[in-house]
């Protein structure tokens, strides 16, 4: 009788009690994910305009001597893999965390405007002549904090705290608003935003490990951060009442999880430009496998988000061969479809 208090006294406690069998099918579709992962990350070193096989690419990795195909794979296919990798891991995990703590099925750094606002603070950071990738950092986290912190006070202003159908409109409203404003800015000054057509498109081209290397700290942290606040989430979608009943700080949740998506979508941001649909696919797969809990939501987003953007980005490359279409571009067609069949299974949109 005095048990029962002390496990229900702890955030997410009913989820803890899974049986060790749905443990070890979740472990192992985990592990299944991480299999699909590698072969997409494989699958963008050995494909595109000069394809590589095996033999090339394990050449170049252990005995490189300057050769076109080592020079392929380690300067261009190599840094732009993990690019891809960090920026999916990043988006997913954002992607996750906002639909988490807004409880709103449809958060996503892009629809939410987040990925809006940290490309116009990158645009700003352009004009007043920050230019490297290493400075877009400070300009993304900035636009992507301020963006954070207005929709969701727009959202949860009124009755009855955050509401998804206002986050989802006010998101949609201030990205587009802050969208017309970059462009209008690229295009009053063409010379100086020559270098961010690709990247407003949302690429990888050209991204090397200046550009990766740098955000690696942060993205870090992020993770560290989002899955920190795994359990916490599981109390929160439960309600604010119900939730701090059963011991957990809503305040501190939900400053953890802003301070996680700003870093996590400016990171992304900062490396690839705004890309949307990852955020918003990769938490609802991952939540059709293994239902509402955060602690293996996190976790399997982080594999499924960028084995989709790593696959788009393969997609690209070969669809209009030798032409590339940017990754951001790809995203969206394949995106729609799939968040279509996504929303017709209750158990997937569940928070």
């Amino acid at each position: 009788m005095t048990s029962a208090p002390a496990v229900a006294s702890r955030p997410g406690a009913r989820r803890d009690r899974l049986p060790s069998s749905s443990r070890r099918r979740r472990a192992a579709g985990l592990l299944t994910a991480v299999l699909a992962l590698v072969i997409a990350a494989g699958l963008s070193i050995a494909v595109g305009s000069n394809p590589l096989g095996p033999a090339d690419i394990w050449h170049a990795m252990a005995h490189p001597d300057g050769s076109l195909s080592d020079q392929i794979v380690l300067d261009l296919r190599l840094p732009r893999t993990a690019a891809a990798l960090v920026a999916g891991i990043c988006l997913g995990l954002a992607g996750a965390l906002i639909q988490a703590f807004t409880r709103n099925p449809l958060g996503d750094p892009g629809i939410l405007g987040v990925d809006a606002g940290a490309a116009l603070f990158v645009a700003i950071g352009v004009v007043l002549g920050a230019v490297t990738a290493v400075q877009f950092l400070p300009w993304a986290f900035g636009g992507a904090l301020l963006v954070t912190v207005t929709v969701y006070a727009i959202g949860g202003a009124g009755r009855g705290g955050p509401d998804p159908v206002r986050l989802t409109l006010a998101g949609v409203a201030v990205g587009a608003v802050l969208l017309g404003i970059t462009s209008a800015m690229m295009l009053l000054d063409p010379v100086t935003f020559a270098r961010l057509r690709g990247w407003n498109a949302g690429s990888f081209v050209e991204r090397g490990w200046d550009v990766i290397v740098p955000v690696l700290p942060f993205v870090g942290a992020g993770v560290v951060v989002a899955l920190a606040c795994a359990r916490s989430l599981n109390a929160l979608g439960l309600g604010d009442d119900l939730a701090a009943s059963l011991g957990a700080r809503l305040v501190r949740t939900r400053v953890l999880s802003i301070v996680a998506i700003t870093v996590l979508a400016g990171s992304a941001t900062a490396i690839a430009g705004p890309i949307a649909f990852i955020g918003l696919m990769a938490p609802h797969v991952a939540r059709w496998v293994v239902g509402p809990d955060q602690r293996w939501i996190l976790p399997y987003t982080m594999v499924i988000a960028p084995t989709v953007l790593l696959l788009s980005d393969v997609i690209g490359r070969v669809v209009l061969w030798p032409s590339e279409v940017p990754v951001g571009i790809v995203t969206a067609f394949v995106g729609a479809p799939v968040l279509i069949a996504l929303v017709r299974r209750a158990k997937a949109t569940s928070l």
